[in-house]
C-alpha cells in the first residue's frame, strides 16, 4: 500500500520541505505518492547549481526561488504538475535508479497516447557542456519527450534509508519560462487531434490508474500526519525558507 496525497497549490519553500519529510517517513516504513502544484512562479534550482546563475534567465528574475535538494538543471514551476514518490529501501523500486524513472515516465507516456499526443522516452541523451541553465533544456537518457522537446524531467534523492524521486511535468508555456513549449503547444505542433489543454485534474485522473497497476500497489488517499507537518516547517525554517541554503553555492 502507497499513501496518495494530492495536494492544494503551495509555496515552493513548503513544497521542498515536505518532499523531505515523506523521504524521512519512506525511511520509516510510509510509502508516498505526492501530486502537487505551486501557489506562484516558482524557480526552483538545482541542488548542485550556483546562485548566481539565474540573473542570466531574464524571464524569471523576479519569481519566487528556492534551491531542491535534488540535482539537475532549474525548473520553473507555473504552469505544470508535479509529482513526487517516496519510498523504503527494501521497495522493490528502490533497487536501481531507473525502476523509478521507469515507473513514471513510461506510464506517462501511455498515459498521454490516450490523448492521441505521441511522446516518447529520449534514447540519446544530449551530454554537451556546459549544460543548459534550464532543467527542460537538458536532455538524459529516459527524460520524456514530444516532438523533440522535453516535457517531463525527474530527479532522485537517496538517504541510507529511502529513495525519493520527483519531476516535472511541463503541461504548457509559462510566461516567465517562454522558450519552453509545454504539452499543449506541442501537441498542437504535431498534429494532434487533442487541441484542448489537459488540465492537471485531467492528467491526475487518467495517470493514476496507470501508475498503481505499474507500481502493483493500491493507492490509498491519506493526510500527513501531525508530526510529518511539524517536521516539514522544520524543515523549512532551518533549509529551504533559508537565504544560507539558497546561497550555499
Amino acid at each position: 500500500m502507497f499513501r496518495l496525497l494530492i495536494d492544494p497549490p503551495q509555496s515552493g519553500r513548503w513544497n521542498m520541505s515536505l518532499d523531505e519529510q515523506l523521504l524521512v517517513s519512506a525511511a520509516e516504513g510510509v510509502a508516498t505518492v505526492r501530486l502537487y502544484q505551486w501557489s506562484e512562479p516558482t524557480l526552483s534550482l538545482g541542488y548542485f547549481q550556483s546562485l548566481a546563475e539565474r540573473d542570466m534567465h531574464t524571464a524569471s528574475r523576479h519569481c519566487a526561488i528556492v534551491r531542491r535538494a535534488s540535482g539537475g538543471g532549474a525548473i520553473l514551476h507555473d504552469r505544470e504538475l508535479t509529482y513526487s514518490i517516496a519510498v523504503p529501501v527494501r521497495n522493490r523500486f528502490s533497487t536501481y535508479a531507473t525502476h523509478l524513472y521507469d515507473a513514471a515516465h513510461d506510464t506517462l507516456v501511455d498515459t498521454l497516447a490516450e490523448w492521441q499526443i505521441s511522446a516518447e522516452k529520449c534514447l540519446i541523451p544530449d551530454d554537451s557542456h556546459p549544460q543548459p541553465f534550464l532543467c527542460f533544456e537538458r536532455r538524459a537518457s529516459g527524460d520524456v519527450i514530444l516532438d523533440r522537446k522535453k516535457i517531463v524531467g525527474s530527479a532522485q534523492r537517496r538517504n541510507r534509508g529511502a529513495v525519493l524521486q520527483h519531476g516535472s511535468i511541463l503541461l504548457a508555456r509559462s510566461e516567465f519560462a517562454p522558450e519552453l513549449p509545454g504539452i499543449a503547444e506541442l501537441a498542437r505542433n504535431t498534429g494532434t487531434t487533442h487541441s484542448q489543454q489537459i488540465t492537471s485534474e485531467e492528467l491526475i485522473a487518467r495517470w493514476l490508474p496507470r501508475l498503481t497497476e505499474y507500481l502493483k500497489v493500491e493507492l490509498v488517499p491519506g493526510e500527513i500526519t501531525a508530526a510529518e507537518k511539524s517536521g516539514a516547517e522544520s524543515i523549512a525554517a532551518s533549509k529551504f525558507g533559508c537565504s544560507d541554503w539558497l546561497a550555499r553555492r
